[in-house]
């Protein structure tokens, strides 16, 4: 079987890759979609750290063209409380969407049996929601979600991170969580 693995950040991918190798899949291939990512040269580094992952275990990556209008042009167009800054429960939803879609179409584009994402080994997200925004669009691009639960690896993936001097963010990647991370005012 071949594997699309959406990657939200280099730190992340390393403990599902991994996993993912252990089981049956033939190939997996790297996805960084993640035109959330801001600004330009947050996006830059952690592009980076993935490339210098990648290689150390030997995983292709595609990485389509930084279009961060992408991110605001969905979240703002279907934010139903129309305000400036949509809440964290529906931006972060509408985030996974516009990510997974794009992920199952590609993998539907180019003869991927399924698709799946490393935002499952984050202990931040919602967990959940990730899995069922993932099957429902599988079911409507008509290619499969696989799901496995990589929070169990989370913390060995941050160390193999640090061991290896991996840039690991302290945020998401959106304006709004930097925003809400350093309480500007």
């Amino acid at each position: 079987m071949k594997l699309l693995l959406h990657i939200c950040c280099g730190p992340c991918a390393l403990y599902p890759v991994k996993e993912l190798l252990s089981k049956k899949f033939d190939k997996i291939t790297g996805f960084f979609y993640n035109p959330n990512i801001h600004p330009p040269s947050e996006y830059k580094r952690r592009r980076d750290a993935l490339s210098k992952a990648a290689l150390e275990i030997y995983l292709e990556v595609v990485m389509p063209e930084y279009r961060i209008e992408e991110y605001f042009r969905f979240v703002f167009s279907n934010n139903v409380g129309g305000g400036l800054k949509p809440s964290p429960t529906e931006r972060c939803g509408l985030c996974w969407e516009l990510r997974l879609s794009e992920t199952a179409d590609f993998a539907k584009a180019n003869g991927f049996d399924a698709f799946t994402t490393t935002l499952l080994v984050s202990p931040y997200q919602d967990h959940e929601k990730v899995k069922k925004i993932g099957e429902r669009i599988a079911d409507e691009k008509g290619v499969k979600f696989y799901y496995q639960d990589f929070r169990p690896g989370f913390k060995d993936g941050q160390e193999q991170a640090k061991k290896e001097n991996l840039y690991r963010q302290k945020y998401c990647g959106c304006v709004f969580s930097e925003l809400e991370r350093v309480k500007v005012k």
